[in-house]
């Protein structure tokens, strides 16, 4: 499949509901409104190609850069191909979902991640942060640094309460990860949350606000028997 055949089959598995869905979380025009489970027969034949993710990202068409994020490979993406794309994130749904999780298989992907969240950009800083989650949620633990993380665990207890809104976000459900998917740090990560408590996050419009609460979320886990859970695939 070329460019152009991938965009018409995307376009002709657009649904108007999905769309308007996209459009309510922060996608604007041009989007076609594919579910993205619709995508995996097109995955399947095309497996991973670069120069068409490539293409496909740069068209600015919200399904379109979702599809790349599938077919990428992540290995032979460069610090600066991961800069050019979260340049391209406009909102969280690209920049967690689609940037943050191709760069999760990437060899360089920690120090990427770490430059990101020292931005304080709010999307770089989103996507960051949400690399870890991937990260910890798939690899074995023996991967990374402990004191690493425990620094991690301790810069969200102090800051996450002043970061931008769509880092709060990120930061809350990386306290999650580190309790429920790294082990090592289980115990400190259950108390971080407990210290850092409820966290406000205000919606874009500035209108309303809702509280996030890792330590609600962890508890729930834990019953749920999901200590040192680890996903098999972190791409769909």
């Amino acid at each position: 499949m070329n460019f152009e055949s991938v965009m018409q089959e995307l376009e002709s598995l657009g649904k108007e509901r999905l769309k308007k869905m996209y459009m309510s979380n922060g996608a604007h025009e041009p989007v076609f409104g594919v579910a993205t489970g619709e995508m995996k027969p097109m995955s399947k034949i095309i497996k991973k190609n670069q120069p068409l993710a490539e293409q496909l990202y740069a068209t600015g068409n919200y399904d379109a850069m979702y599809f790349a994020g599938i077919i990428a490979d992540p290995k032979a993406m460069t610090a600066a191909d991961f800069e050019r794309w979260i340049d391209g994130a406009y909102f969280y749904m690209l920049s967690d979902f689609v940037v943050a999780v191709t760069l999760s298989e990437a060899d360089i992907s920690q120090e990427v991640a770490d430059k990101w969240i020292a931005s304080g950009e709010e999307l770089k800083m989103s996507a960051g942060w949400s690399c870890y989650c991937w990260l910890l949620g798939n690899r074995k633990d023996s991967e990374f640094s402990e004191s690493k993380i425990a620094n991690m665990l301790e810069t969200v207890k102090n800051t996450i309460h002043d970061s931008p809104e769509r880092a709060k976000y990120s930061m809350n459900n990386f306290i999650y990860t580190v309790a429920t998917s790294y082990v090592p740090l289980h115990e400190r990560a259950v108390e971080t949350a407990e210290a850092v408590g409820p966290v406000e996050v205000v919606s874009k419009d500035q209108k309303k606000s809702k509280f996030i609460n890792a330590s609600e979320n962890i508890q729930k886990a834990l019953a749920r028997g999901q200590l040192g859970f680890k996903r098999k695939y972190v791409r769909c």
